[in-house]
């Protein structure tokens, strides 16, 4: 635990994500480059569905990202909160505008989705509406953190934002389990037996191994993204720190 809290330290930080950045990001780029060529351009069209269906290698990955950021972010902050690390709290608020993102590329594809399938771009179904709202919250996340000066005020309010907002992540999540009303289905992808069961919910093979490609690259995309936007926050910090220093003096 002592070497993972090495990692706390601005300096070290920078050091090993310079390192580890490029990986990520090549790996990301063969993965999201693979995996959308071979969804798109070589499974079939579905029996229920037809062509719209390949619309879920952006839809599932987006979504599952857009929920999992906010997790990293809770858990960052938490971190923040207890151990008063800054990196962990300028890691959060580098994953706040990348989750917003992913969320606003999974709504729009659903609406996209739903309207062939479900004949409406959008209905007040429980896991839509819970997120509509966490998309609002990362809206007010970052709002937050732009409007209050002193960083550690901000990223003490942000913080106490993001434990709240976590409910809506939960319900985003799971939400078909606490309700059966709804259009979406349940768990047919990020479930045990994905793969091998047989249920009429559970994604074929021909969908679903090209699906965990697109999903490891957004997860390797989302990754780097963090990486690269959390060394900016460090240095746009010790800048915002030098110019008050010399204001001071």
């Amino acid at each position: 635990m002592r070497s993972l809290w090495e990692y706390a330290n601005p300096k070290k930080f920078i050091e090993t994500s310079q390192r580890v950045l490029p990986a990520v990001t090549w790996a990301s780029v063969a993965c999201l480059v693979v995996g959308l060529i071979w969804g798109f351009f070589f499974t079939p069209e579905d029996y229920r569905q037809g062509s719209t269906v390949k619309i879920i290698y952006l839809h599932v990955p987006s979504a599952l990202m857009a929920i999992n950021a906010w997790f990293m972010m809770l858990l960052a902050s938490l971190i923040w909160l207890i151990r008063r690390h800054h990196v962990s709290a300028l890691a959060a608020r580098a994953a706040a505008p990348i989750g917003a993102v992913m969320t606003m590329i999974a709504l729009a594809t659903g609406a996209i989705w739903g309207q062939p399938m479900w004949g409406t771009w959008w209905v007040w179904d429980p896991r839509l509406t819970s997120f509509l709202i966490l998309f609002l919250f990362y809206l007010g996340y970052i709002a937050l953190w732009a409007a209050v000066e002193d960083d550690d005020t901000a990223a003490d309010l942000t913080s106490i934002l993001c434990i709240v907002g976590s409910v809506f992540a939960v319900l985003s999540r799971y939400a078909v389990n606490f309700w059966n009303q709804g259009l979406h289905q349940g768990a047919s992808v990020m479930r045990a037996g994905a793969l091998a069961g047989d249920t009429e919910e559970r994604v074929s093979n021909v969908f679903a191994l090209p699906l965990f490609v697109c999903i490891a690259g957004f997860v390797l995309l989302f990754v780097a993204l963090v990486l690269l936007r959390t060394q900016t926050e460090i240095r746009a910090r010790r800048m915002r720190a030098l110019v008050a220093r010399e204001r001071r003096g």
